[in-house]
């Protein structure tokens, strides 16, 4: 009579290791200090400084409310004209230098994501200026848009006042930020288009589609997030341009391209006005909110409504 081998024993269940409670606060601890140092603490401190009449110069710097807001919106005040002034050159500004911001990069990532020798190189070109401070870029596009000992004017043999003249001075601002900025925008392009699934171009080509069809029907829908991500950061970066127009017009000619940041540092650091220069920053902060909100919404992917 033939035996059965012995049953197995029964597997034993898998020891889930636990941890304690705390453990993942532990492991955000850190972030949460830098976090609560430089960005959380300085805010609070903002909105309280511009609640009071916050100056260097003064012993006491007694609460005032929403005065300093209210100024911004009183012609009568000393702030309203300077500031609305700051806030047209920044809206020129980015509207001016987002859609190249944009569009240019776009086209670039579109070309290196294609196979020819050298794209590897040229893309370290494109994204090489990036990694320059604004005061490297500031001062060599400074004497290279001279009107006197400009290098360009030179080549080109005129006497074009870039940086002394409107437009030529919105011109020269927004062509340094595109020559300066675009690498990083090409570089998050090109890394979206790099999750675009291979097979939905090969479909559009057996369908016969056109470039400007692929580019259109496939290329951009899989590219809204990045494209959403790409809009937004680029706004926002270009109403807080700074040291563009500090370092090479100084905010002229006249008061043309003085910025809202420009007019902040004035009114804080020279004026020694740091509770209006903190809410100005914190008005600026409210319009960019806004314009955030307003443009996600807009660019959502809208899902289509089934009717019964």
């Amino acid at each position: 009579m033939a035996t059965t081998a012995p049953a197995a024993p029964p597997a034993s269940p898998t020891r889930i290791r636990r941890h304690a409670p705390w453990t993942p606060y532990a492991f955000m601890a850190p972030f949460l200090v830098v976090f609560a140092t430089f960005v959380l603490a300085p805010a609070v401190l903002g909105i309280w400084m511009s609640l009071h009449d916050w100056d260097f110069m003064l012993p006491s710097k007694p609460f005032i409310g929403l005065d300093n807001y209210l100024a911004l919106f009183d012609s009568t005040s000393a702030v309203f004209e300077e500031f609305w002034n700051g806030m047209r050159a920044t809206a020129i500004f980015t509207v001016a230098s987002v859609p190249f911001l944009v569009a240019v990069p776009l086209g670039l990532a579109v070309l290196l994501n294609r196979r020819f020798p050298g794209r590897t190189f040229f893309r370290a070109v494109f994204f090489m200026p990036y990694v320059l401070g604004v005061a490297v870029v500031g001062l060599l596009f400074r004497f290279m848009l001279d009107p006197n000992i400009g290098i360009v004017n030179g080549l080109l043999g005129t006497t074009t006042p870039w940086i002394t003249a409107q437009p030529w001075a919105w011109i020269s601002l927004v062509a340094m930020t595109v020559w300066w900025t675009l690498g990083f925008n090409t570089i998050i392009y090109l890394a979206g288009l790099q999750d675009i699934p291979r097979e939905l171009y090969d479909a559009a080509k057996v369908d016969g589609a056109s470039a400007w069809q692929v580019f259109r029907n496939v290329t951009l829908p899989g590219l809204r997030t990045v494209h959403l991500f790409v809009v937004t950061i680029t706004i926002l970066a270009s109403a807080n341009m700074f040291g563009q127009a500090l370092l090479v017009t100084n905010g002229g000619p006249g008061d043309s391209t003085r910025t809202a940041l420009i007019v902040m540092l004035a009114e804080g650091l020279e004026s020694f006005r740091m509770g209006s220069a903190a809410a100005m920053s914190y008005l600026l902060a409210i319009f960019l909110g806004i314009v955030s909100i307003v443009q996600v919404l807009a660019m959502r992917e809208r899902r289509p409504r089934w009717r019964s």
